[in-house]
Formats: structure tokens, sequence, C-alpha cells
């Protein structure tokens, strides 16, 4: 038996793991090594650890991953635009609605057993209609209502009967009291006719004289106590009067002090101006709410709108954010909103050290190489997990987007020889392949001017100066000289908005490796060009402008450090 036991717990602990989803995404917005890393990197993770790996994008796709994807039969990660910690991340208590017309006996039996002191009344289609609480049902005891309390709650007899344990003689359990007093009746017959009116509910014990009086007088129901026995008279007369018959085991004393307990809870449930909140719902947007309100338990709906389960502000004490890998990055400014909430538990980057702060140590793999999907592709063949048609295409397309075929100056041999053997499994011939990909890629024709600048664009932190890059690769230039002119005064406007000091747009021609630089903010160009070219002099008043750059196609390994070492000057 132990043993079973222990098995037992292993698969519940086994599904609670499996239930664990950690979100895999790169940087904002996304590149194709960005995208195609983290869906690789879910396929691989799914293979070889227990968990729920799932590929995010924090923005949206260009027109080279778009072509990439389809090209290997890949569908678009969802888009996530915030990691902040949601409702749904943390453990909501899981409480069953009940039916609004169950008794408050009932509903006091099901809070004491479940050990909560609210209850939501929930429809059959799944639909929140009220809260009844603890303090509900005291004021529903203290209170003093009058006699006629029970038939104005429309009780149903089916709550009587179970609230006094009774047993029904003659009569409907599915009909409800709805008119008339609850009176006891402990007088004589001849005093009982002054006091008893059509419809009453009569509580009374085992004098045949009372029951027969109740009956003619018109009762609508008779409670007879101490499991006193009802005459077949007593049975024929109230069947042709109507009148329903319960017995119980109670004495009168106790069923008139229980009869009041068997009232539905939606005649004192709270059902209108109900505070609730969705399970899409961020903590910050809802802590406050809670904490100005005197409510202990607050429910939690579906986007349906369907009932979820309960919320109360022990449940934010420690709440854990949301699981997230980074991949292609590892700086603050670069990440999806809210990755401060987050719990970081992985980060796979080949880029600079930057500014995540984690909330505990992490497994953290940084190499100096061209591309992170060259580190995802070095993982498989260390963890000896065979890499899949559509995988491959997806690693061996990141790689050539970042190395710009092997161009770029960021590409090692071991970017190379990732590409050419993740090309053979792909089954793509890599040159005529990657042509095809960059010129997919750089087809600006259907975009904005505003859409060019935000496809590839990154802040970073220069010392006391937050900068910006953007870039745009193209085998057309033509194209990328008819921009030059076009961006700058865009580039501009998304300065006077945004908190950046400077704006550099890299304008990179892939076929003769050079970038025509876009400068724009005050001391924008002097800083470039002091960078690429110390002792070059300009006017004081140029501020906006283009730098020729030949032989720099890369914005990590090239135009970053220039320019860190160029504002330390």
């Amino acid at each position: 038996m132990k043993k079973n036991n222990k098995s037992s717990a292993k698969e519940k602990k086994g599904e609670a793991i499996l239930k664990t989803k950690t979100l895999i995404v790169g940087h904002k917005n996304p590149d194709t090594d960005s995208i195609c890393s983290a869906i690789a990197y879910a396929a691989l993770k799914n293979e070889v650890e227990d968990g729920k790996f799932e590929a995010r994008r924090a923005g949206e796709i260009n027109e080279e991953t778009a072509f990439v994807l389809d090209y290997f039969g890949e569908k678009v990660p969802p888009l996530i635009e915030n990691v902040s910690t949601q409702v749904k991340d943390i453990e909501i208590r899981r409480v069953k609605g009940v039916d609004k017309q169950i008794s408050l006996k009932k509903a006091w039996s099901t809070m004491r057993k479940e050990g909560v002191v609210t209850l939501p009344a929930v429809s059959r289609e799944g639909n929140l209609e009220g809260l009844i609480t603890v303090s509900d049902i005291a004021k529903s005891y203290m209170n003093i209502y009058d006699s006629r309390i029970l038939s104005s709650a429309c009780t149903s007899y089916a709550n009587i009967l179970e609230t006094l344990e009774g047993a029904l003689v003659t009569g409907d359990a599915k009909s409800h009291f709805k008119e008339g007093k609850v009176l006891i009746a402990a007088a004589n017959p001849d005093l009982m006719e002054n006091y008893i009116e059509r419809n009453d509910l009569v509580i009374l014990g085992n004098r045949y004289e009372s029951q027969l009086c109740a009956i003619e007088m018109g009762a609508g129901c008779i409670v007879v106590c101490e499991d006193a026995g009802v005459s077949k008279t007593i049975t024929k007369l109230a069947k042709e009067k109507s009148t329903t018959v319960i017995t119980t085991a109670y004495d009168t004393f106790t069923a008139a002090r229980l009869i009041n307990q068997s009232m539905p809870i939606c005649y004192f449930m709270t059902s209108a101006n109900l505070i609730t909140f969705e399970d899409s719902d961020f903590l910050y947007d809802i802590r406050e709410i809670m904490t100005s309100m005197r409510h202990r338990d607050f429910p939690i709906l579906g986007k349906n709108g369907k009932y979820l389960g309960m919320i109360s502000r022990r449940n934010l004490l420690g709440a854990k954010g949301k699981r997230v890998i980074l991949v292609d990055h590892n700086e603050k400014s670069q990440a999806v909103e809210g990755i401060e909430d987050a719990n970081i538990v992985e980060i796979i980057d080949h880029h600079r050290l930057g500014t995540v702060e984690t909330m505990g140590p992490v497994y953290f793999r940084s190499q100096p190489l061209g591309c992170t999907s060259t580190i995802i592709y070095q993982m498989y063949r260390e963890r000896g997990v065979k890499i899949s048609k559509n995988m491959a295409g997806l690693m061996c397309s990141a790689i050539i987007s970042d190395t710009l075929l092997f161009r770029s100056p960021t590409c090692t041999e071991l970017d190379r020889e990732a590409a050419l053997a993740l090309a053979d499994i792909a089954e793509v011939h890599i040159e005529e392949y990657a042509k095809r990909m960059f010129i997919e890629g750089s087809n600006l024709k259907n975009k904005t001017d505003e859409q060019i600048v935000e496809q590839d664009y990154k802040q970073f932190s220069l010392g006391k100066y937050t900068i910006a890059i953007g870039q745009i690769s193209s085998l057309n230039a033509k194209e990328l000289g008819q921009l030059k002119e076009r961006l700058i005064p865009v580039i501009r406007k998304k300065l006077e908005r945004g908190e950046e000091d400077m704006i550099f747009f890299m304008l990179t021609n892939i076929l003769d490796q050079s970038t025509s630089l876009l400068c724009v903010g005050s001391g924008a160009l002097q800083l470039a060009s002091q960078s690429f070219f110390p002792g070059r002099s300009l006017e004081s008043r140029e501020n906006d402008g283009v730098l020729e750059l030949p032989g720099v196609v890369s914005r990590k390994k090239q135009l970053v450090p220039s320019l860190s070492m160029g504002a330390q000057v």
C-alpha cells in the first residue's frame, strides 16, 4: 500500500511539473535569429526536459522571418507584449460554484468542509450569479425577521426537507413555499382557528386534532415533529386540500430554530456590483483594488466570462512571475515589457553583457559567436537530440541572417560549420537559399518609412547616453540609396517623441559589405565620426547626417563597440 501511495504522489508531482509553462522569447522588434532560436530551443527543451516550453515573440516579425517560417512550415509564435505577473500565473482557489437555490445550512456546511468564507453561486452554464459569505449567513441568523420571511424567500420544500432531515408524506418536493407565515401550533384547536391562515406553514406535534385543524384551515404545509405518525385519514385529507405534509425527528423548538436555514442563498447573497477580475489581469492592476476593499475573496473569470475560482490578498503574497527564458539578448531595454517581474530561468545569447537582473541564479550561456542559433545547434548535439528538417532550416536561416552568409565580422568558423551542417539536414543549397531569403527580406516596397525604421530597432546604453540603432540589410543598392533622404526626417520625429539621446540607422549593403550610417540627434554625427575616423573635424552645426562606413556590416561587433569607445573619448 505504501508503495502505491508513493507512486501516486510521484505521478501527481509529475503532472504538476508538466503543467508548468516556460516562455522562450527573444528581443523586441525581433529578427530571424530571435524568432528561430526561440522556436528551436523550445523544441529541444520539450524533448529533453519535463515541463511545457513555448516560443513567443515580443513584436511583429519582418518579411525575412515570415519567409523563413513559411518556407519550413512553422507557425508564427504567439505575440506576448508583457510578461508581468498575471492572475493566471498564480495559484487561485478552485472553489466550486454552487446553485443559488441551495439552503443557508448547506452553504454553511460546504464552507466548513472546504475551509472557505465565500461561496460563488454559479449557473449551469458557468456564469457567476452572486456571492454568499459567512457574514451573510451570520446576519441571516442574527437579524430578526417577520414570520413571512420563509415565503418571501420563495423557499423550496426540497430545502426544508433537507434542513429538517425530514420525510415527505405528501406533496411535491420541487414546489416552493411562496405564501403565508411560519407558526408553531402550541394551542388547542379552538385557539388555532384564530391565527392559522390560508397557505401558512404550521409546525406541530402528534395531536390528531391539531393536524386536522391546520389542514382544514387551509395550511400550505404542516411539519409533524418528533417522528410522530401521520394517519391515513390526515394523509388523505392533506392530499385533497393540497397540503404538503413533512415529518421530522426534531422537536418543535429545534424545527422552528432550523427552518429559516432552509431559505435559498439567493435571497441573501450579493449579486449586483460584484468586483471580479479576469485571469488575464496583471497583478499590479488588481493589487490596489484588492487592498482598498474589505472583501476577503474576489471571483476570477476567464476570457469568456465564465467563473474559474477565487483569489484573496493572501494569494498575492510571494506570487511568482512567469517563467521566462531569454534568447538572443540580455539587456532590459531590448526585453519584453514587464521582464523585471518575470522569473528568468535561462539566458542564451551571443551579445555583450547587458543589464537584465534576475530573481535568482540562472543558467546563462553566452558565447562569442555570430548567431544564437549556433549555440542552440551545439546544445542539440551535446544532448544527443536529432534535429528535424524544419528545425535545421530555421537555425540555418538564423545563422545566414545574422552573419550575412558568413560576410559579417561576427561570423566564426563554428557559425559556418553549423550553417553548412544544418543546410544538409534541411536539404537546401545554402547560397541559393540565402539569396532568395535576402531578397524576400529586403522587400521594402509595401512598408511605410516608419515601419522600416521600427523593423530592426534596438536600444543601448553608452555611459551617460541612451542610444538606439536600427538596421536594414539589402542586396539592392538603389533601394538603400533612396532611403537615405527619406528616413532622416522620420528618425528625427521619433527622437523627439522618445527617450533616446541619439539614433543611428544602418543601411547595409550585403553585396559590397558597407553601411551608410544615418546619424540623428545632437552630437550623433560627431560621435560616429570620431569613433570611426578619429581626428576628422566637423562643423559644430552638423548634428544630423550620413556617414559612409566601408567594411562595416555588424551592429553588434562593429558599430556598438566603436560608438562605446568614441563616447569615452
